[in-house]
């Protein structure tokens, strides 16, 4: 086995008595005509599924009475797919919640297992022809590589195919326009080697459409598939019919042209859908591989970090990663929760406090109780978070999706009367130019048009740093109107910078900078970050004071730096006044009385003013809520040039905000980062959280800037604008192509090589057009900040607590 983990479900298998089990995993996915004995022998296999010791490496929420999974479906083709398992699996009794994500073929399941097991679910699944696996990512990776190579060989098989079907029928139309003609027996080779030729192609290369169309037709759903099926299968038979009976027409090289061109286009969509799919989930990277267990006789044994159970004693020494959720047994030490807090000053831990996996251990070792581990931890929650960023839809993709099943209707209905109408006209070519009405009718490009727009746009912002986790959002970023952001976290860095240096002492500043900066190069602290700029040699000697500061020996004298009361204990003198209220400040001295102070501040992020001043030239308005009512506001504000600031803002303070601009018709954008933020997120008709803010802001918004980076912001905003663009271009093209081609085909115009030629142009026309979302694209040219302060200078500030005043600055 490749870990205990496997070697215990396995076993967990074989002690049930269901080592047939594994039969089963190398098979493909039941046909949707498998007889119900099958369905019922295959739930039984399935009751594996139900065992919670199964159950616990994918499904959570296992105490309570909804159970939600994660599943990866094997056998999706197309949006019709989506369609159809999420509409055939919500309908099933008992299933709270059921939706496919067609970029990267997860399913996201919530069910009540009192009233149905998982077991008869899968079952379902199988029942209309696909296949569910318990999701981790490498079965994923291998599902999307074996889809990959099959869709390489059916287009192979059809691309070969058709040429060579396209050459014998290029010499029978030499023939027919030639004087000289050709001999009977020649023209019967030709057709018999054309039939040899297409053989392969209409059974393996044009399969799947036929399986699907049976499907579809089982769950009482029109998809496009099924007039493909008809065109292909119908002229490969008719074909077959002339060839053997020496009478009318051979369209071998139209099928299989067809069947390639269809294939094409597929392929290509499935390249775009899994430009997104592909995209990895870097949280799960916080969780180290291994961790040190203290066994029962006290020694330390170094273990899979996946091996960890609850009430396992592990040790974590400084700068390691905790493996899991616990509690701390030994030791005092502080704890970087930034990854997951959003909180940029580690937290001081001892006995008895919570930890969390995935943060930092920062200054001493301490010996960890594990309380939870996988699915049961945080990170789990964070990792469900990206989970859900594919499972929704837009609505204008449920329009889409609508409007191409009642397409395929109409034209099966349009195909009925054709064929009527020419039978009694010329019933020679009846079914020749019904069959290129159902080719030319198909509905491809309508049905491509939104879901690749929709994935290439959604891949394309996952790598400029902003993950969408809900559907809705591209649809709001291209119609909001203002972006309301929060200070701390948001605009700022959330990391302590140095601002001012005030000297006490008869001392230079950049000697006093050079002594602090070697005292705080034994820190992991945040606060000696803010000094290593000015490090040249480390201090001696030092010892670190949790809480209070450091003491070290620099050029044989003894400094102190850190607070004050700390500080001025080495020289035994009063404390100096402090400059100031309005900063954080720490003290630095010696042994005859105090040096300098050093003022530390949150910073303004380095991309806050272009981006601010580049979603001001897309035309929306910009505000400031924070709970922050300090001077720092007010200087913040003036260098970004927000002109509406409200600050000493509680949650239902900004939650109010919020609802008035909404009622005034406004369409609002919230960026947060705190726990404090969350009402406001969810009011927002959109919400977007910072990469390093709370789990639970990021589970209550629609979007992540992963990178936290704001300029991604304004960018998603501008590709949001050229989505919707693209996908009504895409829907106004297949529209007009099916408008002008049906006539022309219902005529006799066109042939149904040509219209096969032209719907395949139209779907490639779409995807191709969708694909312009990957791109990479030019940035605004941001405001100068000289032109934006003078142009600022009228505006307001707000506090919270009292009315409206103006702010000279601001």
């Amino acid at each position: 086995m490749c870990c205990p983990g496997c070697q215990a479900v396995a076993q967990t298998i074989v002690d049930g008595g269901l080592d047939t089990f594994y039969q089963h995993r190398g098979q493909d996915a039941l046909s949707a005509t498998a007889d119900l004995s099958r369905i019922e022998e295959l739930t039984r296999e399935f009751t594996l599924y139900d065992r919670k010791e199964v159950q616990k490496t994918f499904v959570t929420g296992l105490d309570t009475d909804q159970h939600d999974a994660m599943l990866v479906i094997e056998g999706i083709s197309c949006a019709a797919c989506i369609w159809l398992l999420e509409n055939h699996v919500s309908k099933q009794p008992g299933v709270i919640k059921f939706s496919v994500n067609l970029s990267n073929h997860r399913a996201h399941l919530l069910w009540n297992p009192k009233d149905v097991k998982l077991s008869q679910l899968l079952a379902t699944i199988a029942h209309v022809g696909y296949r569910a696996h318990p999701y981790h990512p490498d079965k994923e990776e291998q599902l999307l590589a074996k889809e990959h190579k099959r869709s390489i060989i059916r287009m192979g098989v059809a691309g070969i195919g058709s040429m060579q079907a396209m050459m014998f029928a290029a010499a029978l139309y030499a023939a027919e326009v030639s004087t000289a003609g050709m001999e009977d027996m020649y023209i019967q080779l030709m057709r018999w080697a054309s039939l040899v030729v297409s053989t392969p192609v209409i059974i393996y290369a044009a399969y799947p459409f036929l399986k699907n169309a049976f499907r579809d037709i089982k769950a009482r759903h029109l998809t496009m598939d099924i007039p493909v099926s008809i065109a292909i299968w119908g002229g490969f038979f008719a074909s077959i019919w002339a060839t053997v009976f020496n009478t009318g027409e051979i369209y071998f090289e139209s099928v299989t042209m067809f069947t390639f061109f269809l294939l094409i286009g597929r392929f290509l969509e499935m390249k775009a859908r899994q430009r997104t799919g592909k995209a990895g989930n870097a949280l799960m990277d916080l969780i180290p591989t291994s961790a040190t267990r203290i066994n029962p006789d006290g020694s330390e044994e170094l273990v899979p970090a996946t091996e960890l159970k609850p009430n396992d004693i592990v040790i974590v020494k400084p700068g390691h990663t905790l493996p899991a959720d616990g509690i701390i047994a030994k030791g005092i030490s502080s704890i970087d929760e930034s990854a997951l807090t959003g909180e940029y000053l580690p937290l001081r831990k001892s006995v008895g406090d919570t930890v969390v996996g995935g943060t930092i251990n920062v200054e001493n070792p301490i010996e960890v109780c594990v309380t939870a581990v996988g699915e049961q931890s945080r990170i789990s929650a964070i990792v469900k978070l990206l989970d859900r960023a594919q499972s929704e839809k837009p609505r204008i993709a449920y329009v889409a999706d609508k409007v191409a099943s009642y397409f395929v209707g109409v034209s099966l209905i349009v195909a009925i009367c054709v064929y009527t109408t020419w039978y009694f006209i010329e019933p020679a070519n009846a079914f020749w130019i019904t069959l290129a009405v159902l080719v030319i009718t198909c509905p491809c490009a309508l049905s491509l048009a939104t879901p690749t727009a929709l994935t290439a746009a959604t891949g394309t912002l996952r790598q400029e740093g902003l993950l969408i986790t809900r559907g809705h959002v591209l649809e709001s970023f291209s119609k909001a109107t203002h972006v309301l952001f929060d200070k701390t976290g948001t605009l700022t860095e959330g990391r302590l910078a140095l601002q001012a240096t005030h000297l006490v002492g008869d001392i230079s500043e950049k000697s006093a900078l050079r002594i602090a900066a070697a005292l705080e190069s034994h820190s992991e602290h945040p606060i000696a970050r803010a000094f290593t700029p000015w490090f040249d040699q480390p201090a001696d000697e030092t010892i670190n004071t949790l809480g209070s500061g450091i003491e070290g020996r620099f050029n044989h004298q003894v400094y102190r730096i850190g607070k004050p009361s700390f500080v001025m204990q080495l020289s035994g003198l009063d404390t100096p006044d402090m400059p100031d209220n309005k900063r954080q400040w720490v003290l630095l001295g010696d042994q005859q009385g105090a040096i300098a102070w050093f003022a530390l501040d949150d910073q303004i992020r380095k991309d806050a003013l272009n981006a601010l001043s580049q979603l001001k030239q897309l035309g929306l308005q910009v505000e400031m809520l924070t709970g922050d009512a300090s001077p720092a506001v007010q200087r913040i504000a003036e260098q970004l040039g927000i002109t509406q600031v409200y600050s000493g803002m509680t949650p239902e303070n900004k939650l109010e905000r919020i609802s008035e601009l909404q009622a005034q018709g406004a369409r609002v954008i919230m960026v947060g980062d705190g726990i404090n933020d969350i009402p406001v997120l969810v009011g927002a008709q959109t919400s977007v959280s910072m990469g390093a803010a709370t789990d639970l802001a990021k589970t209550n918004s629609d979007a992540v800037l992963i990178n936290n980076q704001l300029m991604t912001l304004a960018q998603g905003v501008r590709l949001s604008r050229k989505t919707e663009h693209i996908i009504k271009e895409n829907l106004a093209l297949s529209l007009a192509y099916n408008v002008i081609a049906l006539p022309a085909a219902s005529m006799g115009m066109i042939p149904p090589y040509i219209a096969s030629i032209g719907m395949t142009a139209s779907s490639l026309v779409v995807v191709g057009n969708a694909l312009r979302l990957t791109r990479r694209f030019k940035r605004l040219k941001p405001i100068s900040s000289t032109h934006t302060k003078n142009n600022e200078k009228s505006g307001t500030i707000t506090n919270a607590k009292n009315t409206p005043q103006p702010k000279a600055g601001i």
